[in-house]
């Protein structure tokens, strides 16, 4: 066993087991003192809330604790630190995406990682179906959901402990930041973005509010920019089948008519309803490719 899970008593880690099925988020044993899980099959399908099973499992020795995510119905961001020192980080990273597609990132469920990073706690959407990420979002971010676990708070290994240093209620995931854990980086041309929703209309509602919020909080200057490229996304997602074309055009025309009236563009609503029609037709004709779930 590695010496920094005996500095854990066995008790201290089956209460925060027992804590965090409480929250409704099956857990599994890894290996004492690691992010390692034991040779467990089917160790996703296997995690558990039931207090039983945990206290027998925990009984035996002082495991770290693994949350299975996709069962927990939880998305975790995971913001790593820069390796090299010469980046500011994932959490500067995702700050600055957030302005970029129109934000808020709302406070939420908190944990300090032994890295220096943290991992920030989000409810999925309902009918919103996420699998794992590697600095897809942004640098040094990474995101754990469907078929991904992360090492929960209480476990320690031989770099440190993982804290919980925010309990707040974990926020549902941002609209913005649904779309852009769905999506594929723009670079990425030689494979097509694949979508898996339980419910694709509620992941397409997802999506066309958080560009329409998009539009709305857009900075003067860029108003025709970002209308175009709201449109142009959601489009994609209307040649999928995953938005009704009619509801795309109103909601986004409605956005980007809030904008009408500053001294910048748009001047009038014909020009914008031109702008969303132009996007919503050129994003149609290169949708995204959808996989049902099984």
């Amino acid at each position: 066993m590695d010496a920094a899970a005996t500095s854990v008593p066995a008790a201290a880690l089956l209460e925060w087991a027992l804590y965090l099925a409480a929250m409704g988020w099956p857990v599994f044993p890894l290996r004492p003192g690691t992010k390692r899980r034991p040779a467990v099959k089917d160790w996703e399908n296997r995690a558990t809330t039931d207090p039983s099973r945990i206290r027998r499992c925990w009984s035996a020795d002082a495991w770290n604790i693994g949350l299975a995510t996709g069962p927990a119905r939880v998305v975790v961001v995971d913001l790593d630190t820069d390796k090299d020192g010469r980046g500011p980080g994932g959490a500067h990273a995702l700050a600055a995406l957030a302005e970029q597609r129109g934000g808020p990132l709302p406070t939420t469920y908190t944990v300090s990682t032994p890295s220096g990073g943290q991992h920030l706690y989000f409810r999925a959407p309902a009918g919103v179906w996420l699998r794992n990420s590697q600095s897809q979002i942004a640098s040094c971010v990474d995101t754990r959901a469907g078929g991904g676990y992360v090492v929960a708070p209480g476990s320690v290994t031989a770099e440190g402990a993982y804290e919980l240093i925010d309990d707040t209620d974990p926020a549902e995931l941002p609209a913005w930041l649904v779309q852009a854990c769905a999506e594929r980086p723009a670079t990425a041309t030689s494979a097509p973005v694949h979508i898996r929703s339980t419910n694709p209309s509620a992941y397409g509602a997802a999506a066309l509010r958080g560009e329409c919020e998009r539009v709305r909080k857009a900075a003067p200057g860029t108003y025709n920019e970002v209308l175009s490229s709201a449109a142009y996304t959601i489009g994609r997602k209307v040649g999928a089948g995953l938005i009704d074309p009619a509801t795309a055009r109103a909601e986004l025309t409605a956005a980007g008519e809030t904008l009408i009236g500053s001294q910048h563009w748009p001047p009038t609503a014909r020009e914008v309803a031109r702008v969303v029609d132009a996007g919503l037709t050129k994003g149609a004709n290169n949708p995204v490719q959808r996989k049902e779930a099984a």
